[in-house]
C-alpha cells in the first residue's frame, strides 16, 4: 500500500471494544471483499471491507477474521485467515502478507491460511452458540451484488442449521462513529492531501481550461501524498453544473465569468476526507457571486457551531434550515410570503438548498452512525450548505470536515484550506 503503516493498537483496540459487546458463547466473522470482474480477465480495482480493515488492518483480498472471545481455546480467540502466498504469486502479483507480516499489521497472533478455514471453523460451530453475521445496514446502502460475506453467511448456514444468528452492525454502526485519536490523524492526513490538491487548483484555473483538466490536478497531488485515489467520484462542476448535485460528467469548458463548485476530497488508508469548495474562472468573484458565497460561509460557520455532543441530526437539520431562511431572504431569492406560506414537509429555503447539511464521515465517505441517537464527541462531521440557483448559472457549496469535541465548537481538520473570498482571490491572482 502507498500510505504507512498504521500503529495495530488501533485494531487491537477495536477487536476489543467490538468483542465486550457480543453475547456469550458466540463467535463473529468478517470477511474481505471480493475483487469484482469487469469482462475478459479484468477486474475493478480492488477496495476493503471497511469492517474488516477496521479490526485487523487487513487490506488484501481472500482474508477472513473470526472472533470469538469466550472459546475454551485462548489461541482461537483472535484468528486471521488468508490467502497464502508463494513465489509465484509474488512474481505476477507483488507480495501478499506473511503470518508474521499480518501480526505486525493486526496484533493478531493467530493466522492460518485459507485452506485451514473450514476444519478449524468445524471446531470452533461445536464450542459456539451463536454467529454473528455482518450485513450492510448503513441508511444510505442499496446493495443488489451479492458479496462474499454473503456467500459466507449461506455455506455456515446451511452447514450448521442449528446456531443462532447475531448482527454485527449494529455495533460497529456505534464504535465506528466515534473516531479514535489514530483515526483522526489519519483523516486528517487525507484532509492535508486534499490542501495541497486544492491549492495546486487554484494556481491552475484560469478561462479556457476543461473540467478534467482540474480532475486531473486533483489525482496528480493526491497520489504524489501517498493517497491511493478520490475518496468518491468528484465533482468539478463549472457554471450551471453546480446545479446538478451529483454531476460527475466533468467534461465542459470552464468560462471567464462562471464558478466551479469542485466536491473532491482524497483518501488516505481507506480514510476519506470531503471537500467542497467553489471559486471564480477568472479569480475574482463578482458581487452577486460573492454575496451568495458569503451568505452560505455564514450558514457553514454558523451550522458548525451546532456540533455538540447531545446534538440531534434532525433537530439540527431544523436549525441549519431557519439558518438558510434568513440567508434567502436577505438574498431576494425568496419573500416572507414564501415562508409564511410554506409547506412544513418542504419549507421554502428547500428550493435552493435542498439537501442535508452534515453526514458521519471516516472510512466510509457516508459513514457508519445512527442518526436517531445523540451526537457525541469523536464523531466526525462534514458540514456542507449551499445555495443553488439555476436561474443565475451557477451555484455555491461549501463543506469542511469537523470532529466533535467534548465541548465547545468542533476542531476543523480543513482549518488550513483556503475558503473566504478574500484568501480564494488573494491566491487565486497572486
Amino acid at each position: 500500500m502507498k500510505y504507512h503503516l498504521i500503529d495495530n493498537k488501533l485494531f487491537i483496540k477495536n477487536r476489543k471494544n467490538f468483542m465486550a459487546q457480543m453475547k456469550p458463547n458466540s463467535l463473529a466473522v468478517f470477511n474481505s471483499n471480493d475483487i469484482y470482474p469487469i469482462s475478459a480477465d479484468s477486474t475493478m480495482p480492488f477496495e476493503q471491507h471497511r469492517d474488516l480493515f477496521y479490526l485487523s488492518g487487513v487490506d488484501q483480498e481472500e482474508s477472513i477474521l473470526v472472533l470469538f472471545p469466550g472459546c475454551p481455546k485462548e489461541k482461537y480467540r483472535e484468528i486471521l485467515f488468508l490467502k497464502e502466498t508463494n513465489d509465484h504469486i509474488a512474481v505476477w502479483e507483488g507480495e501478499k502478507l506473511t503470518k508474521e507480516k499480518a501480526l505486525e499489521t493486526s496484533g493478531v497472533k493467530t493466522v492460518f491460511w485459507l485452506q485451514d478455514l473450514e476444519k478449524i471453523f468445524g471446531e470452533l460451530m461445536t464450542y459456539a452458540d451463536t454467529v454473528y453475521v455482518n450485513t450492510n445496514e448503513h441508511y444510505r446502502a442499496a446493495v443488489e451484488t451479492e458479496t462474499r460475506e454473503d456467500r459466507f453467511t449461506k455455506w455456515w448456514k446451511a452447514k450448521y442449521p442449528a446456531h443462532s444468528v447475531a448482527k454485527s452492525n449494529p455495533i460497529l454502526q456505534r464504535l465506528r462513529s466515534v473516531k479514535d485519536p489514530i483515526e483522526i490523524d489519519l483523516i486528517q492526513k487525507a484532509c492535508d492531501i486534499t490542501n495541497k490538491g486544492f491549492r495546486r487548483v487554484l494556481g491552475f484555473v484560469k478561462p479556457g481550461v476543461w473540467e478534467y483538466e482540474i480532475e486531473a490536478e486533483y489525482i496528480h497531488e493526491f497520489i504524489r501524498n501517498r493517497s491511493r485515489k478520490f475518496a468518491y467520484t468528484p465533482i468539478i462542476a463549472s457554471g450551471n453544473n453546480a446545479n446538478v448535485l451529483h454531476y460527475i460528467e466533468n467534461n465542459q469548458q470552464c468560462k471567464d465569468g462562471d464558478l466551479i463548485l469542485m466536491d473532491v476530497g482524497a483518501e488516505y488508508a481507506n480514510y476519506a476526507s470531503d471537500m467542497t469548495r467553489t471559486i471564480p474562472v477568472n479569480g475574482r468573484f463578482t458581487e452577486r457571486q460573492k454575496a451568495v458565497y458569503n451568505a452560505v460561509l455564514n450558514v457553514k460557520n454558523e451550522a458548525t457551531k451546532m456540533l455538540v455532543p447531545g446534538a440531534y441530526w434532525e433537530s439540527y437539520h431544523v436549525e441549519v434550515g431557519k439558518l438558510m431562511t434568513s440567508e434567502l431572504l436577505g438574498l431576494g431569492l425568496i419573500d416572507k410570503a414564501d415562508v409564511q406560506n410554506e409547506n412544513p414537509d418542504w419549507p421554502a429555503y428547500k428550493k435552493y438548498f435542498m439537501h442535508g447539511t452534515s453526514h458521519h464521515m471516516g472510512l466510509d465517505t457516508h459513514d457508519y452512525g445512527l442518526l436517531h441517537e445523540p451526537m457525541q464527541a469523536g464523531n466526525v462531521f462534514t458540514v456542507e450548505p449551499g445555495i443553488y440557483i439555476p436561474e443565475e448559472g451557477f451555484g455555491v457549496r461549501l463543506e469542511d470536515d469537523v470532529v466533535i469535541n467534548q465541548s465547545g465548537a468542533p476542531f476543523n481538520l480543513m482549518r488550513d484550506i483556503p475558503i473566504t473570498v478574500e484568501e480564494i482571490e488573494d491566491l487565486m491572482n497572486s
